[in-house]
């Protein structure tokens, strides 16, 4: 199946929310402030200030504005990327399993 189809086909199975919100990428023990830009129930799109791999093993963090909200937490693995201007990356992050 081509890049281009499989795009479409997730795009038609997934509906997508976007979210423009901050979180926290949690990998080798360091903790990266990124933006999730859009987020679906079995993934998220996440705009980040440096690079990773595709196959990365990520903990995701996003923290609720309300107060009786628990924020998401999620195991995540890096399915593509997209370089961006001044070192940064466009992830995408497919959800291993919710905490």
């Amino acid at each position: 199946m081509s890049r281009i189809h499989a795009d479409y086909s997730e795009k038609r199975d997934f509906i997508r929310m976007r979210v423009d919100k901050d979180v926290s990428i949690i990998h080798a023990d360091q903790v990266i402030a990124a933006v999730c830009l859009d987020l679906s129930s079995s993934g998220l799109q996440v705009q980040a200030p440096r690079s990773f791999k595709v196959g990365d093993a990520l903990e995701v963090r996003i923290d609720s504005d309300h107060p009786a909200l628990k924020g998401l937490e999620a195991s995540t693995r890096v399915v593509w990327i997209a370089d961006q201007a001044e070192g940064q990356q466009k992830l995408g992050l497919r959800i291993i399993e919710m905490h």
